[in-house]
Formats: structure tokens, sequence, C-alpha cells
């Protein structure tokens, strides 16, 4: 009898969220945390992001060797042992280095997830299901969001206020997690279904599967309007990438280095519970607004919604208080704004990719907002110390929104006033 999808869909797509918090969120506020100065945490921790920006490289040969659920089991394992060597090694002298390694291994067996269990689900589900369950992988995608960015890091916060250690109480954080995530792997191992479709293309060879690769990646590069399209990609988000590694450590710094002084279990409530629902409900009600009204009339609205991030540290920079009701209501307002101002990034992404080749195209835009969301916040850290201070990078960060506006000019007249 065949097991139904709610058997594995809802762990698998946890299984995918956990690891990209863990490597891109967890690591910004352990390292700040432990000592480490900004530009070293942005500058190494950027690095992390790398797996996903190459992953449309390596993701045919996933299809030429073992299967789909071979590679997604065999991922969720080593991540695991990722998890617990980072347990281990935070607690020695030479943990920063150590765990930057171990971090970029889980990120390249996280990216090769990413790869072989959504190909996993495509084979698994028949078109029907997979448009009926498209809906339970993003909401348990998002279950994960909550416990990466929420649970994870109030565990943390709890344990350095109970050890009074914070290197040890990081790495007990990554044994539980290690341990869950072990379990995971075990529950696949009996629940994960034997799809008869799931076999190694071993007919395809690396010569034809390069060659296929390539004429895909040239053709990308032919589409119209691919440079604004670059553009747009790149620049779009800009602001967002800037803000990334800093923002984490402003709210735990103290008032003396010009932060607001939060816990670490504070800022995991704001941001794994208040944040993440405001950024759900911004998705929703961004969805729901270009259903009805269409892509290019909402365009402008959802880019200058990115700058109400900018505006929310801005002010809290240059007036900090200690009033969590303040404080979160801005956050949420935050969120809320990023949420409604990223649905028209990722409606335009796949706008653009349609056509020939549509899924590695996609594959190709996916990559390039990593790229750009990759460099500045590796600099981030520079930028906050050169300018000397919280104030001053948010200033700076609210500049650049003027590349969000050129970037949204530019592809603006590019798109047909029906686009969905």
């Amino acid at each position: 009898m065949k097991r139904s999808p709610w058997y594995w869909i809802p762990t698998v797509y946890i299984a995918e969220g956990l690891p990209y918090f863990a490597v891109n969120t967890l690591t910004v506020l352990m390292y700040n945390n432990m000592g480490v100065s900004k530009s070293e945490m942005a500058f190494f921790t950027g690095w992390l992001y790398l797996p996903w920006v190459i992953k449309p490289f390596w993701s045919p040969f996933v299809d030429l060797i073992r299967t789909k659920r071979w590679w997604t089991l065999t991922m969720q394992c080593l991540i695991a042992v990722c998890m617990a060597m980072v347990a281990f090694l935070l607690p020695t002298s030479f943990y920063f280095a150590s765990t930057l390694v171990v971090f970029w291994l889980m990120a390249f067996c996280s990216a090769t997830h990413d790869i072989a269990a959504d190909g996993y689900y495509m084979l698994e589900l028949d078109e029907r299901q997979q448009a009926a369950y498209v809906g339970v992988r993003s909401t348990f995608y998002r279950f994960a969001s909550l416990m990466g960015q929420g649970g994870l890091v109030i565990l943390a916060g709890l344990l350095e206020e109970s050890l009074g250690e914070v290197s040890r109480a990081w790495s007990m954080t990554f044994l539980i997690l290690s341990l869950f995530f072990g379990l995971i792997f075990i529950y696949h191992l009996r629940f994960m279904p034997r799809s008869s479709d799931d076999q190694p293309h071993l007919c395809e060879s690396v010569s034809n599967i390069v060659r296929g690769f390539g004429e895909t990646f040239v053709t990308f590069f032919r589409k119209r309007n691919i440079r604004w399209a670059l553009v747009f990609m790149l620049l779009y988000r800009l602001p967002e990438a800037l803000c990334i590694k800093l923002v984490q450590p402003f709210l735990v710094d103290n008032t003396a280095m010009g932060g607001l002084g939060l816990t670490t279990a504070q800022v995991g409530f704001v941001n794994g519970t208040i944040g993440v629902i405001a950024l759900l409900i911004g998705g929703i009600v961004g969805g729901l607004v270009v259903a009805r009204g269409g892509l290019k009339r909402w365009l402008w609205p959802m880019a200058m919604s990115l700058a109400l991030p900018c505006i929310v540290y801005c002010y809290l920079a240059m007036s900090p208080t200690d009033n969590m009701f303040v404080i979160c209501s801005l956050l949420g307002i935050e969120q809320l704004g990023y949420g409604f101002g990223f649905t028209a990034f990722m409606l335009y992404l796949m706008y653009f990719s349609r056509g020939v080749s549509q899924t590695s195209h996609y594959a190709f835009c996916t990559a390039f907002m990593a790229f750009g969301m990759m460099i500045p916040g590796m600099f981030a850290g520079h930028i906050y110390e050169w300018i000397g201070g919280y104030v001053g990078f948010f200033w700076i960060v609210m500049i650049s929104c003027v590349f969000t506006i050129i970037a949204t000019g530019g592809i603006y007249r590019t798109l047909n006033s029906d686009v969905k």
C-alpha cells in the first residue's frame, strides 16, 4: 500500500529548513556572543552562502549518481554529524576556524539535500499531488524557520543564563539539534517510500550532462532583458543583504556599544515568533494583491516597502529603547514590510524563468539571488567598523535603497501589465 505523503513531507521540509537557518542565522548571533569582531563574523559567515550560490552547477550529477532518496538520507546523516562536530569544537581554543570549516561542509550538505529532496518530491508525487501539497511543504519550511530563528535561539539564551558560559550554551544547543536531526534521519529510513521512478540516470553520460548544462546556461544569458534582470536579482535586496549580518548583533549589544541590550532569549522570541508571523502575513498579503492587480501594478509599492526595515533600524539606533512592546511592534512592522516586498522579488524570478528550461533557469535565478545576499553581507562588518557604529551603518543601509529603486525602475518597463 502506498504511504501517504503526510508521513514524510512535513519532516523532509523541516530537515530542509533547519540547517539553512543554523548556518546562516545561528552562526551570526553565536559568533557575536562569543566575542568575534563584526568584520570577521560578517566576512567569514558570508562565505557560508556559497554552496547555495553554486548548487546549480552540481545539481545535474545528483541525477546521475544514486537515487534522490539515497542523497536525501545521506545528506541528513552528514548534517547531523556536522552539528555534533560543531558542538564538540565550540569549547576549544581554535573554535572559530574549525567550526567555520564544519559549517561550510554543513552548508554544502544542506544545499545538496535541497536538490535531492525537491527532486524526490516531484518524482514521488503526481502533478495533482504536487499542487495539493505545495502549501504543506511551505508551511513546514516556515516551521523550521520558527524553530531555527526562535526556538533554538531561545534555548541558547536560556542556557547562556543558566550555565554562565556562552560556548557551553551554544555547544549544548548544537548537540540537541544534532540529536533531533539524527532522529529525523532514522525516521526517514523507515517512512520515506522507495519510488520506482527514483532511479539514477545511468544512460546519461557526464559529457552529455555537461553539454546540456552548458546549453541551458547559454540560453539563460540570451533571455530577453537579461541585463536588467541580473541588476534586479543582485541589487533589489541590497539593503537587506547589508543588514542581515548586523541586525542580531545590534539587538544584543549593550547600549554602550549602540545596541538595544536584549538577551539572546529575547532575540529568539522577537525574531522567531513576532518576526516570523509578520513575515508570513506580509507574504500572504503580497500574494493576494498581486493575484488581483498584477505584479506590474504592485511592483513599486512592494519595492518601497523594503525601506521599512531601514527606517525601523535607523530609528532604533538613534532612539534606543528597552520597552519590549515598542521593540516587538517595530520589528513586526519591519518584517511585515520585508515579507510584502519580497513577494515581488520571487514572483519576478518565476516570471523571468518562463519558457524552455524553466526549472534550470529558475535555479540560476536563485543562485544570483544568493550571490546578491552573500557579497554585501561579507563586507557589512567592515562598513560598520569603518563608519564607527550602528547609527552611521544603518544610514548607509538606508542610502542603499537607491539601488533598489534603480533595479525596480529597470525591470518595471519590461513587465506586461497583467503579469501575475
